[in-house]
């Protein structure tokens, strides 16, 4: 064991060590390897610098025969040292004047620096703590007792989006209540300043904004009156009836499109909107509103959270969306010109070659296509060396997949594994059963398929062909990291909680370095059944249709995108991804975790 700066580390350690026989053995054994390994004893070594430099030492010795150090607070010794300085450069400019001291003189340009001065001025500004804004006295005079319940609040005007209807003030979103025409607070933003004041909620009435009464007037007469102020905002309320407090939550997702909050035309603020694309994660802070989500990046430092749309708006658009699509599409059958039978298109399904092996799950490509997807709710999933997760090669055919694997696995086949097939047809001369292919007879494997035991099958030649759960498992249950690269389907069935898998999908890079690389390396047509030939531009051009189809329907369950042009690049980044998977934690469907 790496020796350890700290007694208490050492009790920590042990009362691990006690508790590791119960069901939470992998959890133990993995935070024991994190408070033993050498970055956490060189972590504790450097803060124990940190607090030599920043305290002051006592009398106690730690358990490695060193010092211990109560930090003190470090405090300046005076709060006016720019009115110290003048008053030396007054002193100075006395001395020159009497003596023309050279040194004097050029002591004097140093200390009236404009970039000196700055920061002597910053100086006292911490040391007095005088940082904080002051807000005038609100004007307790203008509340008539007679009235309703008042309440006047206070904010510093930010950078914060202002805005024009129903958009974000100081942090907010107002709009004019529509049984009653008055102005109310529509949204308070998380992390904004009227949140982090815990004095403003939505549906508070607006009665006066810098004591401009708000009567009858238009959100964007409010937003004139509020681009004006300066300094200080000071607000007249109404308070709503029910004002409970908004709590924020705790969700991640994984966006599944990607959004652009400037070119949405029903954001109730655009400057208020946060933009994402297909696979950031997403907190999610708010969902209160049932139409716009208030969300921030995953890690985002920035305290104010954005407007994003809902599952259920981004559902509705989707479907309309189709729905609009497939009818402009019937329009013009109608007029004998559909886009989907194009010459090019009819020349292609005549001249593609046949697939040397078609592995399919039963075709369905037509429910991929009507699958509405929008946000996928994550957990993060620490690396378990004891299960590793299966790496899924996803791609179109001839792209390099089957390569790829099998120069991952030459390199460390002590660690990496792939399944052996299983078929319906007799062996081959020299073919050994267990590690040729698994032979079973045809009714067997039929009765497997309809039980389901098969994460793909697909025939060909009249033999069947198909991948096996149970093979996937004995490779995970051995501690080997297995390697797959099956028809783009099996993600339906791959992508469970069962297997947890990480899926890399392999992209053609454009046609011209497609066309070059294959043509440089003499890669071999995989369109045909012992090709001997290298790729025709048709195959090539093929082989990109097919990957962007790919991404269309599938591109949502990607965890990485490889883009194969190089095939020793490709290789190395596909060494990176497997490295981290066993040593950073990777965000997942929550399903996987909970």
């Amino acid at each position: 064991m790496t020796s350890l700066p700290s007694e208490d580390l050492s009790r920590l350690l042990a009362t691990l060590h006690q508790t590791r026989g119960g069901d939470d053995f992998q959890d133990i054994n993995f935070l024991s390897q994190v408070l033993t390994s050498k970055g956490m004893t060189n972590l504790l070594r450097v803060h124990k610098k940190i607090s030599a430099i920043v305290g002051k030492p006592n009398s106690a010795s730690d358990t490695n025969g060193g010092l211990e150090y109560e930090p003190e607070m470090i405090v300046p010794i005076v709060s006016n040292v720019f009115n110290i300085s003048c008053e030396v450069i007054e002193i100075l400019q006395s001395f020159v004047q009497r003596s023309g001291s050279r040194d004097s003189r050029e002591l004097i340009l140093l200390l009236q620096r404009p970039a000196f001065q700055s920061l002597l001025l910053v100086h006292d500004t911490i040391s007095q703590k005088d940082y904080v804004p002051k807000l005038p006295e609100p004007p307790f005079d203008t509340v008539d007792e007679d009235e309703e319940t008042i309440k006047i609040v206070q904010l510093v005007k930010s950078n914060e989006p202002l805005a024009q209807t129903a958009e974000p003030i100081v942090g907010a979103t107002i709009k004019t209540d529509e049984r009653t025409g008055k102005i109310v607070i529509a949204r308070v933003m998380h992390g904004g300043a009227a949140d982090r004041s815990g004095l403003i909620h939505p549906g508070d009435e607006v009665v006066e904004v810098n004591g401009i009464d708000v009567l009858g007037k238009t959100p964007n007469d409010v937003l004139e009156i509020l681009q004006n102020a300066e300094g200080t905002i000071t607000f007249k309320l109404i308070p709503s009836e029910s004002q409970r407090p908004s709590r924020e939550n705790r969700v991640r997702v994984r966006a599944l499109f990607d959004f652009t909050a400037a070119l949405d035309r029903y954001i109730p603020c655009k400057e208020a909107g946060l933009d994402f694309r297909r696979g950031d994660i997403i907190h999610i802070v708010s969902q209160d509103d049932p139409y716009w989500w208030q969300a921030r990046h995953e890690g985002d430092k920035q305290m104010r959270a954005g407007l994003i749309p809902s599952r259920m708006l981004q559902e509705k658009r989707i479907a309309y969306e189709r729905a609009h699509s497939a009818n402009n599409n019937a329009d013009q059958q109608e007029k004998g010109c559909s886009p989907a039978r194009s010459m090019g298109s009819l020349k292609s399904e005549r001249s593609s070659p046949t697939q040397k092996v078609m592995y399919a799950l039963a075709e369905n490509e037509d429910f991929d296509r009507q699958e509405i997807v929008t946000y996928e709710e994550v957990a993060r999933l620490m690396p378990y060396p004891a299960v590793p997760r299966p790496i899924v090669l996803i791609g179109p055919p001839g792209v390099g997949r089957n390569e790829l694997k099998r120069r991952l696995i030459a390199l460390d086949p002590d660690k990496f594994r792939t399944t052996i097939p299983y078929t319906s047809r007799l062996p081959k001369p020299g073919e050994a059963d267990g590690v040729d292919y698994h032979f079973l007879d045809r009714q067997q494997m039929e009765r497997d398929i309809d039980d389901g035991l098969f994460v793909e099958f697909g025939e060909y030649k009249g033999n069947l062909y198909g991948t096996a759960n149970r093979s996937i498992k004995e490779i995970i249950e051995l501690g080997y990291t297995c390697i797959l690269n099956p028809h783009h389907q099996a993600l339906k069935t791959l992508r469970t909680g069962e297997f947890k898998p990480h899926v890399v999908y392999i992209k053609p890079p454009g046609f011209a370095v497609l066309r070059e690389t294959r043509s440089a390396a003499y890669a071999r047509s995989t369109f045909d059944e012992n090709s001997s030939r290298g790729f025709t531009d048709d195959e090539l051009a093929e082989m990109i249709r097919s990957g962007q189809r790919i991404e269309l329907h599938y591109g949502h369950l990607f965890d990485d995108v490889i883009v194969n042009g190089d095939l020793s690049t490709a290789f190395e980044q596909l060494l990176v991804v497997a490295r981290k998977l066993d040593t950073q934690s990777q965000w997942v469907p929550v399903s996987w975790v909970v």
